[in-house]
C-alpha cells in the first residue's frame, strides 16, 4: 500500500452544510440474497455498521428498498441515537415485488408512505439526504417534484438527491427544489455519465456512483490489476481510490456484508495516485 499522503480532498459538504468523509458505505448487502429479507448473519450486518462508524464514516446510504425496510430497520439498531455529525441518506421511489425485483412508483402517494415510512424506520424526525430512487415515466416529474418541495418545506426532508437522472431532468428538478446530489451508475470502465459528472461538479452537488467497480471489462481489469500490484493493494481498492482522484465531488459508497471487506475499503483512502496511474487508468474509459 502506497505511504505517501493522498493528494485529494478527503471531505465534501453536502450541500454546503453537511460535512462528511467522501468515503462512506452503502447498506444494501446487510439485506438477504437478491436484496430481499433480513441478512443471512445478523449480528454480524450490526457489526459492520458499527464498525463503519468507528472508522470514520460518517454518511451511510440506504433505501427503504432494500430488504424492503431491512436496512433502515438495521441501520437504527445499530446506531440508534446517532452521533453526532453522522450523515444517512436514504431513497424512494421503488417498489418490491420479490428478490431483484425492482418496479418504479414515484407517485405523491406512494413517495409520502415511503417518506414517512423511512422516518420511522431510522427514528428521526427529518431525513439528511432524501434521494429519488428512479423518475417514473409513468408520472408526470411535477408532480413527483411538487411532493419533494412540499416534503422539505415541512422539515421532513433537508436535502434533496436524485438517481439515475440526465442533466436535463436535474435541471428540470432544479426548478423546484435545490439538488445537492446525483447517484449515477459509474466506474473506471463506465463513463456514461461523465456530462453529470461534470454539471455537478460545477454546481457544486455530490456525485455519487453505485456499481463503482469495473464491471469484468479486460482492459480495465488489467489496467487496475497494474496499478495494484504497484501499490500492493487490491484491483477493487484502486478502481475506488480512481473515483475519489478523478473528481473532487464524488462521494463513495461500497457495500458490504462482512467487516473484513469493510475494513479493506476503507484503507482505500490512504491509497495515492500518481499521475501515471491516473492516466493508466483513465485510457480505460476512452480518455
Amino acid at each position: 500500500m502506497s505511504d505517501q499522503t493522498p493528494t485529494y480532498a478527503k471531505t465534501f459538504a453536502l450541500g454546503g452544510d453537511l460535512p462528511v468523509n467522501r468515503l462512506g458505505y452503502g447498506a444494501m448487502r446487510i439485506t438477504g440474497p437478491g436484496i430481499w429479507g433480513p441478512p443471512q448473519d445478523h449480528a454480524e450486518s450490526l457489526r459492520v455498521l458499527r464498525r463503519a462508524v468507528e472508522l470514520g464514516i460518517n454518511f451511510i446510504d440506504t433505501a427503504d428498498s432494500y430488504g424492503p425496510n431491512v436496512s433502515e430497520e438495521l441501520i437504527a439498531e445499530a446506531l440508534h441515537p446517532y452521533p453526532a455529525g453522522l450523515v444517512i441518506g436514504t431513497k424512494g421511489g421503488l417498489l418490491r415485488t420479490g428478490p431483484n425485483q425492482w418496479p418504479i412508483d414515484a407517485s405523491p402517494k406512494h413517495l409520502e408512505a415511503a417518506l414517512h415510512g423511512s422516518l420511522k424506520r431510522l427514528k428521526v424526525d427529518q431525513i439528511d439526504l432524501y434521494q429519488l430512487h428512479r423518475v417514473d415515466p409513468s408520472v408526470p416529474f411535477e408532480d413527483t417534484l411538487k411532493f419533494l418541495q412540499k416534503a422539505q418545506s415541512e422539515d421532513l426532508i433537508k436535502h434533496v438527491g436524485l438517481s439515475e437522472v440526465d442533466v436535463d431532468q436535474i435541471k428540470k428538478a432544479q426548478e423546484f427544489v435545490p439538488i445537492v446530489s446525483v447517484q449515477n451508475m459509474y466506474s473506471v470502465d463506465n463513463r456514461k455519465w461523465e456530462p453529470v459528472l461534470d454539471y455537478t461538479r460545477a454546481q457544486g452537488m455530490a456525485f455519487i456512483p453505485w456499481y463503482p467497480l469495473a464491471g469484468g471489462n479486460a482492459e480495465a481489469l488489467k489496467a487496475l490489476d497494474q496499478v495494484a500490484q504497484k501499490h500492493g493493494a487490491t484491483p477493487q481498492q484502486i478502481a475506488l481510490s480512481w473515483l475519489l482522484h478523478h473528481s473532487p465531488n464524488i462521494l463513495l459508497i461500497p457495500g458490504t456484508s462482512k467487516v473484513s471487506h469493510l475494513e479493506e475499503n476503507v484503507k482505500t483512502a490512504d491509497i495515492s495516485l500518481s499521475a501515471e496511474d491516473m492516466a493508466t487508468l483513465d485510457k480505460v474509459g476512452g480518455k
